[in-house]
């Protein structure tokens, strides 16, 4: 069994998902798995984030009187180095059990390794390089973006070279070929 928080990074990036929750799950589903103990911001009644510390659930929807509609999830893993133990939420914590304030990203790719989950280096966006890179997980439509370098006012203080800095699913096949185009 991998320890602790490393097994919860193993299989959000090798399925794609947050304790089963998928990108397109509704708000109350996602809150029926993470709990009532998230903030919420709206953004013009079009768009709706729920965070929950570590995860986040973005929500969009066509019109005001629309039903929200699941988005994309990210999990915002550099605001663990602020080693404040509440930040996975206390449903990830239960499950979990401790979450480390940094996760290398090279543990994390030879236990994907090891599953047999490749992750493929794709283009950074152009504002991100060169502090920043991502791998992708094709069958998941998983990345990882993690700290290249450290830069003064572009990366977190507390992240080091190497670390992982988020998550983020669903990244589809033809955002990583506009990125390839626009590389």
């Amino acid at each position: 069994m991998t320890p602790y928080s490393l097994a919860f990074y193993v299989h959000a990036v090798t399925t794609g998902t947050v304790l089963g929750l998928r990108p397109a799950d509704s708000p109350d589903r996602v809150a029926a798995v993470l709990g009532p103990d998230f903030a919420e911001s709206t953004f013009g009644g079009r768009a709706m984030v729920r965070d929950y510390g570590l995860a986040e659930f973005h929500f969009h929807r066509a019109r005001a009187r629309d039903p929200w509609e699941g988005h994309h999830f990210s999990l915002q893993v550099h605001r663990l180095a602020r080693r404040d133990r509440t930040v996975p939420g206390e449903v990830l914590r239960a499950r979990y059990g401790r979450f480390t304030p940094r996760l290398r990203f090279e543990k994390l790719r030879r236990l994907l390794d090891r599953r047999g989950v490749p992750l493929v280096e794709i283009p950074e966006y152009p504002g991100n390089a060169p502090y920043y890179r991502t791998f992708w997980q094709p069958d998941s439509l998983t990345a990882v973006s993690l700290v290249a370098e450290r830069g003064a006012h572009s990366t977190p203080a507390l992240l080091r070279a190497g670390d992982v800095y988020g998550v983020h699913a669903p990244v589809t096949a033809r955002e990583v070929e506009t990125r390839r185009e626009r590389a």
